[in-house]
């Protein structure tokens, strides 16, 4: 059985300051280094294969959670492009009369920031890896972004991503799936804490 969990990187400022970072590169500060030294993962992730997004924020992460594995770098792991809409906040965008953040949000997988991506979007890049991770049979660890996994678990679940999901995935969290043959994600364990 292949085995995939996924962790979102550790905090940023941009995080804390609940902007949307997208394809913006913000890495790690000192908080984010510290929030992520305090992490402890499941002594069985120890042999499996680490892949990370090309954002500093989850190589960083990465770097930090794994120091003795060698670390590849898959582009299809980046966080969901945000357009026009990365470095504002929800709230800030949602507080715009002229604009139409709420009837974005309201099409679910196929949400769409302006010059931005969609879920969908984020599933058809992120299928084709889950596929080659299941032919190969390799446990993986995936260090990426919250979008991202949001759209994986979508997948496992079929949730639409319109309403509230069938559980919530908590930060400083792991979530495991398990790949069928053709690479589909199927829920194992949510939110597996990654804090001592």
């Amino acid at each position: 059985m292949t085995v995939i969990v996924a962790l979102r990187h550790a905090p940023t400022a941009w995080n804390r300051d609940r902007r949307l970072q997208g394809r913006t590169d913000v890495a790690l500060d000192e908080e984010g280094i510290a929030v992520a030294a305090r992490w402890r993962i499941d002594p069985d992730w120890a042999g499996y294969r680490v892949l990370s997004s090309p954002l500093q924020r989850a190589r960083m992460t990465a770097a930090i959670l794994f120091p003795d594995a060698e670390i590849g770098i898959d582009r299809r792991l980046i966080e969901m492009d945000f357009g026009a809409w990365e470095g504002k906040s929800l709230a800030e965008l949602r507080a715009d009369p002229t604009g139409d953040t709420a009837e974005r949000e309201a099409l679910g997988l196929d949400f769409r920031a302006p010059e931005g991506e969609s879920p969908r979007e984020v599933q058809a890049r992120i299928r084709p890896l889950l596929a080659r991770l299941a032919e190969l049979g390799r446990s993986t660890v995936l260090v990426t972004h919250k979008a991202v996994i949001r759209a994986l678990y979508s997948m496992a679940t079929g949730w639409p991503m319109i309403g509230k999901p069938p559980a919530k995935l908590r930060p400083n969290s792991a979530q495991l799936f398990r790949l069928d043959t053709d690479g589909t994600p199927v829920v194992k364990r949510l939110n597996m804490s990654l804090e001592a």
